[in-house]
């Protein structure tokens, strides 16, 4: 069975086929995009000759070649396939810029069976306020097409003649207002763009913030495991007599010493365990794992091979492993009154398991700003805002 190849290339408008195919969802919707723009461009320039013969004609081709080659650029240089956000940059913008050209040489016919997701697009990018929309709504009033925010103008019934006066009145509006609906289309195009930009770096802070964490999380694993006595996880809690302690640690308990001081410091150095941090993480990252999957309930598909959601949820579990210690070793510090000496191993890991759950109130904040970078992307299934009453 014989697999998909490339045919070879002229020019942008000589290409056969699709391309590809590609591993990333995103490069298989640019190759596709740009085929049909392609096919789009060529049928355009049948119905209008005069299309081909202008300079914007040379521009279609060339922004198609860019984005095909973005969508291809990994499969030639491995080393930059996890690079994906200049490239997706690149093939989004060339795919917008040659919509756009193709829009502004398209006819007026064209243009007008095109008015309703051309309004769709620009009121979901662009803010009710801006000028662009506001010109773009105004002009989709004035050839009958639907706005949910406006009510449709009042018209009569029509007979054939009326019907085709009216409908070369639209076609006088659309040529009239061509440039303002094409540089409305483009604003919105680059709006959209500016959303996924700001998505992708917010996302990027967050995987270098899991990344530091983890690295943070492993330090201190480390240090317990080769110096054991450094920062000792362990309580005395004061036996019936109050004359004698049992040295209590995650993982180990003494017997009976005395109180004084001195004592109970050679009972930790002699209790204290190498994997006791390291237990304290791990507890506390799995209370992490389990407060993650209530995000769940958030995630979104994406084209990319880890959303944001998911990175929200991957911060979560360092972050549980280091509160975990935190908590424990503010309790050792004596920093919570009537919680200074637990009294078993259990008890510790227990509370561990607490502390790593709590990190939930740390990393709420970054869900919520993570909520709010995922509703400033909008689209197609989130409603059209409409600007407050004063």
């Amino acid at each position: 069975m014989s697999t998909p190849t490339d045919p070879p290339q002229t020019n942008g408008t000589e290409k056969k086929g699709v391309g590809g195919p590609v591993w990333v969802g995103w490069r298989e919707g640019t190759l596709t995009r740009a085929k049909e723009l392609e096919s789009l461009w060529k049928w355009v320039c049948q119905k209008n000759p005069q299309a081909s013969s202008e300079a914007l004609s040379e521009a279609v081709p060339v922004h198609l070649d860019a984005a095909r080659d973005a969508a291809k650029a990994s499969l030639q240089t491995p080393r930059k396939r996890f690079r994906n956000g200049p490239l997706i940059e690149r093939a989004a913008s060339n795919l917008d810029a040659a919509e756009a050209l193709i829009l502004d040489v398209a006819s007026a016919d064209y243009v007008l069976g095109q008015m309703p997701s051309l309004l769709r697009h620009v009121q979901c990018h662009l803010i009710p306020s801006d000028p662009r929309r506001l010109e773009l709504e105004r002009i989709a009033q004035m050839v009958g097409v639907k706005d949910p925010d406006h009510p449709l103008i009042p018209s009569t019934k029509e007979d054939g003649k009326d019907a085709a006066a009216r409908r070369e009145e639209k076609l006088s509006i659309i040529e009239d207002e061509h440039g303002k609906i094409v540089t409305a289309v483009r604003g919105a195009s680059s709006a959209a763009l500016r959303e996924q930009l700001r998505l992708r770096s917010f996302r990027l802070v967050v995987i270098i913030t899991t990344v530091v964490m983890l690295v943070l999380a492993v330090v201190v694993a480390l240090i317990g495991y080769f110096y054991r006595t450094w920062i000792p996880l362990c309580f005395a809690p004061p036996e019936a007599s109050d004359r004698t302690v049992v040295v209590v640690c995650p993982t180990a308990q003494s017997g009976p010493h005395p109180s004084d001081p001195e004592a109970i410091d050679r009972a930790i150095k002699s209790t204290v365990q190498p994997q006791d941090l390291l237990v304290i993480e791990l507890v506390g990252l799995t209370a992490a794992a389990i407060a993650a999957t209530t995000s769940i309930r958030r995630i979104r598909g994406s084209s990319e091979r880890i959303g944001l959601p998911v990175a929200l949820a991957l911060l979560k579990l360092p972050t549980g492993a280091i509160t975990a210690f935190l908590g424990l070793l503010l309790m050792r510090g004596q920093f919570v009154p009537g919680l200074t000496a637990l009294d078993t191993s259990a008890q510790i890991l227990a509370w561990a398991l607490v502390f790593g759950f709590a990190q939930q109130l740390f990393t709420r904040l970054a869900d919520q700003q993570g909520q709010v970078v995922l509703e400033s992307v909008r689209g197609a299934s989130k409603p059209i805002s409409t600007p407050s009453p004063p």
